[in-house]
This record gives structure tokens, sequence and C-alpha cells, in this order.
């Protein structure tokens, strides 16, 4: 089979090693090189050495929608991007997917089997019934003002919804970031985590008691929502 060549272009470092990370999980990608610099990728994805390109947008010099019109179609793309209002826009220069920061892995590897079906499309079957790699991440990275945060799953207590942002809340801390909880659940899976509430995400390991519709995490307290009551204790009975 042949690989797809990749790079990944990101001027945050810790977000350039996520990516790395999930290209290097995945047996039907090559990653080639990564790049802090957008102008410095430039080059080699003229020289057709590319096939796939994880792109940023938000970057200084050269934004990534600024780079789509660069290479005019010349390289097939993936964005990925803390910002979801450039979606539609991103749409006009023919990209493959739009993957929203922070990006769980089971999602990245949903959106290369994507890839793979238009770029080695003689292929596409057998790629298909390849199942995600073992071993998925065991930490995320979140977006807190300008720096990307690691976030180990194991030491989420529980996520909280505030408005436009959510807290991830430790035992070392709260860790604001802006994102929404319905992402958060895709990230955050059963049978690990579940949604309580309309504002809570829980880690069903890290509860300590459950008292009619509160459950107890140290010294807090979180309500269990009548909409997730049911789905939540039928998660508990068989965890």
């Amino acid at each position: 089979m042949q690989n797809i060549r990749c790079i990944a272009i990101d001027d945050e470092l810790l977000a350039l090693d996520v990516m790395a990370d999930y290209i290097q999980k995945v047996p039907f990608l090559e990653l080639v090189r990564t790049f802090d610099n957008v102008l410095e990728a430039l080059p080699l994805v003229e020289s057709g050495q590319v096939d796939l390109v994880f792109l940023d947008i938000q970057m200084p010099q050269l934004t990534g929608m600024q780079f789509l019109r660069l290479i005019h179609g010349k390289v097939r793309t993936i964005l990925t991007t803390a910002y979801p209002q450039y979606a539609l826009d991103s749409y006009d220069h023919d990209v493959i997917d739009y993957l929203l920061k922070p990006i769980a892995f089971d999602r990245f590897y949903k959106s290369v089997q994507k890839a793979a079906a238009i770029l080695r499309p003689h292929q596409a079957a057998l790629i298909a019934e390849r199942t995600i790699p073992a071993d998925p991440p065991a930490f995320i990275f979140v977006k807190t003002d300008s720096r990307m945060v690691k976030v180990m799953l194991s030491e989420i207590l529980y996520v909280e919804g505030l408005k436009d942002y959510i807290a991830i809340h430790t035992p070392a801390e709260k860790i604001i970031t802006l994102q929404n909880m319905k992402r958060m659940e895709v990230i955050l899976p059963p049978p690990r985590f579940a949604r309580v509430h309309k504002s809570y995400l829980v880690s069903l390991e890290k509860i300590d008691s459950i008292e009619r519709n509160r459950l107890f995490i140290g010294e807090d307290v979180i309500p269990v929502g009548e909409t997730y009551r049911d789905a939540f204790f039928r998660l508990i009975e068989h965890s």
C-alpha cells in the first residue's frame, strides 16, 4: 500500500507535537516533516513531494487561508483550528475536512480515512476495514489564553460548562478554555466519562458517591439532570 505523505503546519509547538503523534499512529500515513512557520512549508508543497497538509489557520506572517490561495489546489488539505467561524470559507478551497481543537484521535482518524478515499481510491476499501489503532492518547491539549495546555485524562475530575467557555477541573487546578460541552462530550466519551447535566461532564472513576440526583467528587457536588439521568445510571450499572 502506498502511504499518504503528510506535513503538519502549526505555530503552536504543542499542537504540532500532538498532530505529529497522531499521524505516526496511523499505518497508511507517512509524516514527512512538521513546520511551525508556514512560509518554510511552501517549497516542499510546490515540489510535489506532499500528498496531504494538516494546516492551522491562525498563524503569523501568513494565515492558513492565505496559504490555501497560494498553493492553488496543488495539495489536499485538512484544516486544524480552534476557530469554527472559518468553516464555510474553507470549503471554497476544497479542503477535505475541518478539525476543531482540541482534536480527539477518533475524529482525526475518521478525517484521514476520508482523505484516503480521495487520495488513494483504489486502496480505500482496505483502509476502511482497518480499525482505529490501539493505544489512543492518554491526554488532550486545550487552548487557554495564548498557549496549549496538556491535560491528562486520568487527572480530569469533571468538566463544567460556563456559557461560551468550559472549566476542566483537576486536583491541581481549574483550566478555562474556549470550548463547548457538546464538543467535549465527543472528546471525552463513555465509558470513561459521562454527561450528567447540561453543564457537567464527569469522570466515572472520580465519583465518590451518588445520592438521588446528586453525585459527589471530593467536596464538589454535581447535579444529575433529568435529561441525562437514565443514560447515566445505565452506564453506572454496566461499568
